[in-house]
């Protein structure tokens, strides 16, 4: 019988050994003592310390879901920081790598130590590990506040993003909850007071109640019932195709054309010399050879600048250097030399491009610097470009330019007005506006249902990933921008979409599992 019992602690000890290892940094072969559940198993510094360790593995997971869900903004995230640091970085998958490692690694931390309380065993944390919670905890701190001070739309996202993800991140909490339930079951059963079951179940139940009644909050236009969605959204090439070639140049919007976009997106900029022209930017820096032809002159407005002189700037060499997408596919032999032999695109060439292809085209239009020989008639030239220069067919382009808007009516009845901000249905009837263009993060299928019963359209930007695409078709968005023209295309109906029956079978289901799991584990 000893001889049994000393082989059983034996081929025991050494899984005790690999997590007290790992957390302590402590490997020993035989365990000395062993707390019994219900009891306290930690020194005063240890119970302080472990909050903090929850508290890092949550501030680390929010962060880390806040900036997955993020991906679709990471361009600007990087054109943000290419503003401010003068180079182009994809800062934001760092951003992404370094917040997966940490979570991971704070995870791991937190499951040694419940594998250690389930065995009764005392938590000693070693003091690198110590040093790395903090670590983990300051920087998902700091790192949640900047992002919400710079970029609190964010948020407005992560907002958007439960309305697809929250069933299954309902599933993943019922699930962890299901797992807590053994070292929980084995501390209460054996605690020698009542009010210590009470301190130990009591939360856990609290917790798992609002876990089951959470989904009747719940709301996702997704879940609908067969035969009430809506027609796919047209897609608009943001800026051209700019995940397949430069942006703003002809080969970009010939890319748009060739994946089977809608409608073609950009920015208008007027020359010094009176030729409006694509580019994104203020200056020409970025996207074009300015340094190496005009070094001197990098900081200088775009619009400041002739025609005579943009034309000599080479804009596709960048888009092979940089490569401003981090899921960006390999170009082939004849695209890298296509790129890098893009030009500045004129705004005549573009309109014509669109009117041959009937495309819809919506653009920016920039005003002009202080003392522009155009600054006071940059519409009335943009104008002059599209109704007798490029033979564009009107009721192809979006005009949003609010400026002058009662003029441009009355010069170009054909346009289809548009807005780039919700106002009420009788002022937009009032100014013939025909469609809004939104950014995603306004995005309200209550909304979008309003505006289009007294036929206005919806246009919503930037949208990029699947997710979000999917959200916008479930809303009813009439189409939207998006770099991912030749993604967005080729889905044939949202994900995640289901009817309100299969959502509850499941809901339900999860529900009565969880709970035969964990009537079990606590009878056991």
């Amino acid at each position: 019988v000893v001889r049994r019992r000393l082989l059983q602690r034996y081929e025991h000890q050494p899984f005790i050994s690999c997590l007290a290892g790992f957390y302590s940094c402590r490997w020993k072969r035989y365990q000395r003592g062993r707390t019994e559940p219900g009891k306290c198993c930690c020194k005063t510094r240890e119970c302080v310390f472990f909050p903090l360790l929850v508290g890092a593995f949550c501030f680390s997971l929010v962060f880390l879901y806040m900036w997955g869900e993020a991906k679709n903004d990471y361009n600007n995230f990087d054109w943000y920081n290419y503003g401010n640091l003068g180079f182009w970085f994809l800062w934001s998958l760092v951003l992404l790598i370094v917040a997966a490692i940490l979570f991971t690694y704070i995870t791991l931390l937190l499951v040694l130590a419940m594998c250690l309380l389930a065995e009764g065993q005392q938590l000693y944390l070693h003091w690198s590990h110590k040093i790395g919670t903090f670590l983990v905890l300051g920087f998902s701190i700091t790192a949640l506040f900047i992002l919400s001070v710079l970029w609190g739309d964010q948020w407005k996202t992560v907002r958007l993003s439960f309305q697809i993800t929250a069933p299954y991140l309902h599933i993943g909490a019922i699930t962890i909850m299901v797992l807590l339930s053994w070292p929980v079951a084995l501390h209460a059963i054996r605690a020698d007071k009542k009010v210590v079951q009470v301190i130990i179940v009591g939360p856990y139940l609290a917790i798992l109640l609002f876990l089951f009644l959470i989904p009747l909050g719940m709301y996702s236009p997704c879940i609908r019932e067969v035969g009430t969605l809506g027609p796919k959204p047209a897609l608009i090439g943001h800026r051209g195709a700019p995940m397949l070639a430069p942006e703003n140049t002809e080969m970009s919007f010939q890319k748009t054309i060739e994946h089977g976009g809608d409608g073609l997106e950009t920015d208008v900029t007027i020359s010094y010399d009176g030729v409006p022209f694509l580019m994104h930017d203020s200056t020409l820096r970025r996207t074009t050879n300015i340094k190496e032809v005009y070094p001197n002159d990098t900081a200088q407005n775009a619009a400041l600048f002739s025609w005579d002189t943009l034309q000599e700037l080479n804009a596709g060499m960048w888009f092979l250097k940089d490569k401003p997408f981090s899921c960006m596919g390999s170009l082939s032999r004849a695209d890298q030399n296509q790129a890098m032999n893009q030009s500045i695109y004129k705004l005549s060439n573009f309109l014509r491009l669109a009117d041959r292809q009937n495309k819809l085209v919506i653009f920016d239009l920039y005003r002009p610097p202080e003392k522009h020989p155009y600054r006071n008639s940059w519409i009335n030239r943009t104008l002059e470009v599209i109704l007798n220069e490029s033979g564009i067919r009107p009721h192809l382009v979006l005009w949003l330019e609010n400026d002058m808007r009662s003029f441009v009516q009355s010069v170009a009845p054909g346009f289809q007005q548009t807005l780039g901000s919700k106002a009420p249905v009788e002022d937009l009837l009032m100014d013939n506006i025909v469609k809004l263009n939104l950014a995603y993060t306004e995005m309200s299928s209550e909304d979008i249902r309003k505006y289009a019963e007294v036929n206005i359209t919806t246009n919503l930007y930037v949208i990029n990933e699947p997710w979000l695409f999917s959200l916008a078709w479930c809303s009813g968005a009439h189409s939207v921008t998006t770099n991912a023209v030749h993604t967005l295309k080729n889905l044939s109906q949202p994900l995640f979409l289901m009817t309100p029956q299969q959502y509850n079978i499941m809901w339900i289901l999860t529900d009565l599992t969880s709970v035969l799991l964990i009537s079990l584990i606590f009878a056991l």
